[in-house]
């Protein structure tokens, strides 16, 4: 599952909007919907995200809140490390590698951890958390 994926499915859900209406609505397929919902497929893009919140009638904040989810909910990220300490390096590679062993509590603390901590300035983050 992807945050998009799980919000959207819960705003659906929410509204009584069966999953293969909406598709068509969107003139995408159910298989396509599905997938995104369910984080088998890549970020929407921001036309599909602008459909979407025009079809559940969404603006202002939660149409907002929808694209940041859409931006972050790419289900396989690349950290690029390059230039960056040994200690982060090894950081990316053990979260890559152990992340689906995580229980839940875990993932939440961490998440939560990286969420309080600064950001880097917005050029600094494209070039060390390129995400495909």
């Amino acid at each position: 599952m992807t945050p998009f994926g799980t919000k959207l499915r819960a705003i659906r859900a929410e509204r009584g909007i069966r999953l293969k209406d909406m598709a068509a609505t969107l003139g995408v397929s159910a298989a396509y919907l599905s997938a995104l919902e369910h984080g088998r497929r890549g970020r929407p893009t921001h036309a599909m995200v602008v459909s979407i919140c025009a079809q559940l009638g969404i603006i202002w904040d939660e149409a907002d809140e929808l694209m940041r989810l859409a931006r972050i909910s790419h289900p396989r990220v690349t950290v690029d490390t390059a230039g960056l300490s040994a200690e982060a390096t090894e950081l990316a590679n053990l979260l890559a590698e152990r992340i689906r062993k995580l229980p839940p509590a875990r993932v939440a603390r961490l998440l939560e951890l990286l969420k309080t901590a600064p950001s880097a300035p917005p050029s600094r983050r494209r070039r060390t958390m390129n995400a495909r």
